[in-house]
């Protein structure tokens, strides 16, 4: 398969991004030249694109399957297996954020909990003690706003993050008039006031 300019370079990329976030290159850039195709693909032809060795192509998608965001497919009279990834982005969203935090951010959640409630915390310091009890209530608040944003829909999803903005604006008690024209008040005194229009993720 060639790829045209745009998809070597957004599979280059996502490559690369990947190592940032922990994940093994050949892993992100086979999701990326999935997600980019829209079709699936099989292991020689994944293989042929991206100019990667068989056996680390077949060593990436296993990782894929087990991380839920690639599934086997197949065709009438082509007895291979072939591979696709979901197209919608908002789908692949919450697919990473639940195998994330079932993976990384429960485990740790658990820990602490067992920490605070263990006989022998009582006997750190009191300093100490509410470091680990501050640590493990933020991450119990985030855990629960994440469970809450994995129950909605796509498109619920979609408006919660772009009333963002809203929610934050009024956390903050902003309460700038709009001028006579329509327009927004002065910002000059609000160190936030730049950030006003960014979805609060």
């Amino acid at each position: 398969m060639e790829l045209t300019d745009i998809q070597r370079k957004f599979v280059l990329h996502w490559g690369e991004m990947g190592s940032m976030w922990g994940v093994n290159r050949t892993v992100s850039q086979i999701h990326a030249l999935l997600f980019a195709h829209g079709k699936p693909m099989h292991a020689e032809e994944l293989s042929e694109t991206l100019g990667v060795a068989r056996s680390n192509v077949s060593n990436s998608l296993k990782e894929l399957q087990a991380w839920n965001l690639v599934r086997i497919t197949h065709t009438m009279g082509d007895r291979r297996d072939y591979f696709e990834t979901s197209v919608d982005v908002w789908e692949l969203f919450r697919t990473v954020v639940r195998e994330r935090k079932e993976r990384e951010f429960d485990p740790t959640v658990r820990v602490l909990r067992e920490l605070v409630s263990s006989p022998d915390f009582q006997k750190e310091p009191a300093d100490a003690q509410d470091r680990i009890r501050s640590t493990m209530e933020l991450m119990d608040k985030l855990a629960t706003w994440a469970d809450e944003m994995l129950r909605l829909s796509p498109g619920t999803l979609d408006k919660v993050l772009t009333l963002g903005a809203s929610v934050q604006r009024f956390v903050r008690g902003d309460t700038a008039a709009t001028d006579k024209s329509g327009g927004k008040g002065d910002k000059g005194d609000d160190p936030d006031a730049h950030h006003a229009s960014l979805p609060m993720i």
